[in-house]
């Protein structure tokens, strides 16, 4: 099983970019579908993004799309989320999570392993 782990995370300027990274140390990294989801203090946790073992089949949340661009290395064991156009609204901790399988969903409790996350602060 994945065992992710976030990192990238910080404070960055309205307008900036930010490239977060989520890399497991642990199971078959290529085998599973690969997401992001993000939650700001007092609100239900966000899709962000998916995508599947062969790194297609992604999806975008409505909030993030045409901004944010995910993508992975299965060489590095590593799935990646490239933020521009950030806004203030985009702050929240974001979280790496992976199920096994390519079964393409966008709903949080249908990821079975989950990193710690990593905060990210937009200031305007």
């Amino acid at each position: 099983q994945v065992q992710p782990v976030e990192s990238g995370g910080g404070l960055v300027q309205a307008g900036g970019s930010l490239r977060l990274s989520c890399t497991s140390t642990e199971g078959s990294f290529s085998a599973y579908r690969m997401a992001w989801f993000r939650q700001a203090p007092g609100k239900e946790r966000e899709f962000v993004a998916t995508i599947n073992p062969a790194g297609s089949g992604i999806v975008y949340g409505d909030s993030v799309k045409g901004r944010f661009i995910i993508s992975r290395d299965n060489a590095k064991s590593t799935v990646f989320l490239q933020m521009n156009g950030l806004r203030a609204e985009d702050t929240a901790v974001y979280s790496c999570a992976g199920r096994l399988g390519w079964t393409l969903t966008t709903s949080g409790a249908a990821y079975d392993y989950w990193g710690q996350g990593t905060q990210v602060f937009v200031s305007s």
